[in-house]
């Protein structure tokens, strides 16, 4: 049972959720109804509605930023250098312990 943690800034509540069955971590976020996560485009990257902050990663987990990753992630608001979108976050063996802060929208 892979297990993410999601903290929302604004109210500092985490919600740490199963990850298995889900395809990426945008699912499992708006499955589980984590606020500021909307995933409006369903996960075609077009949207921005699934920005988060990478706080801890698991050794292997993420692979680099794609171009098009890249170019979203720069008419979010707010973005660092922590900045993903979560529906290129995909659900593997390695992503249990991984921690995401959720921004303010």
């Amino acid at each position: 049972m892979p297990e993410v943690t999601f903290t929302v800034e604004e109210t500092g509540t985490e919600f740490v959720l199963d990850a298995t069955g889900h395809a990426t971590l945008m699912h499992v976020a708006v499955e589980n109804d984590v606020p500021n996560i909307e995933g409006e485009c369903g996960g075609d990257m077009s949207c921005g509605t699934c920005h988060v902050y990478v706080e801890r990663m698991p050794v292997g987990y993420l692979a680099p930023q794609s171009s098009d990753e890249i170019d979203m992630l720069e008419v979010v608001n707010e973005p660092t250098d922590a900045s993903r979108l979560a529906c290129q976050l995909p659900v593997n063996e390695s992503v249990g312990g991984l921690r995401l802060r959720v921004p303010k929208l």
